[in-house]
């Protein structure tokens, strides 16, 4: 297969690609947030495939198989702001602390499936307003699992479903105010 010129104009499709892979990396760690809305801004204003390549050449290589894992052996990790939720991920936390943020992040599925993997370290996980939140397949631990349904049941949202198990470490979900 030949190579295609490096000075040929990039397509829509292609663009939306880049930003999706950068989107991708984010959300696995592999960016910070300043990093991430530097390269998309190169990304949107590139015009050729010269300009395109040296913002994703450092990114690792995409594994199609591979589930999305957000992880803190120690210390804390956030995810806030309008990151791109992936399907379906893993959180894992052996002493750290996580903090997910769904309440602005870009959710393009009606379900969301979060596998949770707590050692003795905690996650707090803030839903959209009119998320369906489902905890049947999570496993307790030794602390509680501290989550209020709303009051009035709201339409329209994703489901985010939360298996896994919490082990010694405490998870808090709650939904964010409209």
């Amino acid at each position: 297969m030949t190579a295609l010129p490096q000075n040929l104009p990039i397509s829509d499709v292609e663009r939306d690609k880049a930003v999706e892979r950068l989107q991708e990396a984010f959300t696995e760690g592999h960016l910070s947030h300043e990093e991430m809305d530097d390269r998309l801004h190169g990304v949107l204003t590139a015009k050729t495939r010269a300009e395109l390549e040296p913002l994703l050449a450092s990114l690792p290589e995409q594994d199609p198989a591979a589930v999305p894992t957000v992880a803190a052996v120690s210390g804390r990790l956030v995810r806030r702001g309008p990151w791109k939720v992936p399907r379906a991920f893993r959180v894992v936390s052996a002493f750290g602390r996580v903090r997910l943020d769904l309440s602005k992040a870009v959710i393009e599925h009606p379900v969301i499936e979060i596998d949770l993997g707590l050692g003795t370290g905690g996650a707090r996980i803030v839903v959209p307003h009119d998320a369906v939140v489902d905890i049947e397949g999570l496993q307790g631990g030794w602390k509680d699992v501290r989550y209020a349904p709303p009051r009035r049941s709201r339409v329209g949202g994703p489901t985010i479903r939360i298996t896994g198990t919490t082990g010694f470490g405490r998870l808090r979900i709650r939904h964010a105010r409209s």
